[in-house]
């Protein structure tokens, strides 16, 4: 991360904070020494921007500092922070952390009535985040997904059988708990899905596979919409 980019998360981060925060506080946050958000405080204060506090007790912006509030109605507001919460409880690692990210900005710009709401929030998705197989599979999916490359897994049918399929992961479906892959699967030579929690093993393979209008995850979503009319 560039020093103008490591400024800018840390102006965003204390936009985003109703009370001073310490030096500690943030740098266990952005991953930096204490030393250097020092440093940054000081670049920040420099150029102007009214950050209020000292080494030892915290920081916090002070008046003027506030961007124009997005156009966001309370329910809107809702919304978003719940769904932000969903992806932190039910994703993988990598998404569960830019939205933590992306909620942080968000709440920077927001007038101090909405972030009062979003603190008494009474609604909550529990964020138990558990490291397992299944999770390291959905971030190695999406990978792969993304890049286009042919997976080879190792699978566990509810009946307890095990295959071995090459596929061509094209997407993943959330069913509340549940994920389950979409692909295109060689041995069938057709779209197959795959609960992720049975994927004993995967690989991804180099070689590359081509998507197309009748191979993506957007047509198998528009069939099963067929079906289900």
């Amino acid at each position: 991360m560039s020093k103008s980019e490591r400024l800018f998360e840390l102006l965003t981060l204390l936009r985003s904070k109703r009370y001073a925060v310490t030096a500690k506080s943030l740098s266990e946050e952005l991953k930096v020494s204490e030393r250097t958000i020092y440093r940054d405080i000081q670049s920040l204060q420099l150029s102007g921007v009214p950050i209020e506090g000292e080494a030892g007790i915290g920081y916090l912006l002070g008046k003027g500092s506030h961007l124009p509030p997005l156009m966001f109605t309370e329910e809107e507001i809702v919304a978003l922070e719940l769904g932000m919460q969903m992806v932190r409880a039910w994703s993988d690692k990598s998404l569960a952390a830019a939205s933590e990210s992306a909620s942080r900005k968000i709440q920077s710009i927001l007038p101090e009535h909405l972030k009062a709401q979003i603190d008494a929030l009474p609604l909550a998705v529990p964020d138990f985040y558990i490291e397992s197989e299944c999770t390291v599979w959905r971030e190695s999916l999406r990978a792969a997904t993304t890049e286009k490359q042919k997976v080879r897994i190792k699978y566990k049918t509810g009946e307890g059988i095990y295959s071995e399929r090459i596929v061509h992961p094209l997407g993943q479906v959330f069913w509340g708990k549940v994920w389950t892959l979409v692909a295109w699967c060689e041995l069938r030579d057709d779209y197959r899905s795959f609960r992720v929690d049975r994927i004993e093993r995967m690989e991804a393979l180099k070689e590359h596979f081509e998507a197309g209008e009748l191979k993506s995850f957007q047509h198998y979503l528009s069939l099963c919409e067929e079906e289900n009319r």
